[in-house]
């Protein structure tokens, strides 16, 4: 798996956090890893960004990006905004396979979900995958709605005959309600994929030491992990009864 495509089911469901955790038990595994944002959105020249943030709390791994834009929208709206070039998915897979030739690892992070739209032709992450021929993981939320959301996802990654490679929580409440205690059982159910790992709440807030000490023990062993999907299961589904 030398390149992985991570995108979220929508917006604000920790998928740059996911994406830290994913590459700081790559790095603890004895694995180089490079982290690309296809497209960073809402921030300056000079402010750090999503793959900042990964390498702040992963560690050494490899930063890039393909274009960055300063008004938080779609990628495309704020290229036009800004006056600027679009992001075309054969740029996004360029750079990830010229990345791929030097890293045991490479995680492209798209921005918001899996259909957000880069240009006015319609490229999208997904044809980025496509070109690339990588798996990708979905990050989605714990809680209400977020069934609907992953399975439109999970279908849309099999209309195109991309391998989905499992399914992460982006942020697993302390206090879980029932809907997502419920959604434990039920996300790969909808998605069709195994889920893959569950990180706690505010574990971007953590310090990076910290972080990643603890990122292992949040994913599945596909990903580096010691993290079992039974376990966590059993303990976290049980309160109260389902």
């Amino acid at each position: 798996m030398p390149v992985l495509v991570i995108t979220g089911t929508g917006t604000e469901v920790g998928k740059t956090v996911a994406t830290a955790s994913v590459a700081a038990a790559a790095l603890a595994a004895g694995r180089t890893v490079a982290v690309l944002k296809a497209a960073q959105t809402g921030v300056g020249p000079d402010e750090p960004g999503d793959a900042d943030e990964v390498a702040r709390l992963a560690g050494a791994v490899t930063q890039a990006e393909v274009a960055r834009y300063p008004e938080p929208l779609a990628p495309a709206t704020a290229a036009r905004r800004a006056g600027l070039q679009p992001v075309r998915p054969h740029e996004v897979a360029e750079a990830a396979a010229k990345l791929a030739t030097e890293h045991d690892l490479v995680l492209v992070e798209g921005a918001g979900g899996l259909l957000v739209r880069f240009d006015h032709e319609g490229g999208t992450l997904a044809h980025a995958a496509e070109l690339l021929r990588a798996p990708v993981l979905v990050v989605a939320s714990a809680g209400l709605g977020t069934l609907n959301t992953t399975e439109l996802t999970a279908r849309e990654l099999r209309r195109r005959k991309l391998e989905l490679a499992g399914v992460v929580i982006g942020s697993w409440p302390d206090s879980p309600d029932l809907a997502s205690r419920c959604n434990l059982a039920d996300l790969p159910d909808v998605s069709g994929a195994p889920l893959l790992g569950a990180l706690p709440a505010g574990a971007g807030r953590l310090d990076p030491a910290d972080f990643r000490a603890a990122a292992p023990g949040w994913l599945a062993p596909r990903l580096d992990g010691t993290w079992d999907a039974e376990a966590f299961g059993a303990r976290e589904a049980s309160p109260g009864g389902l």
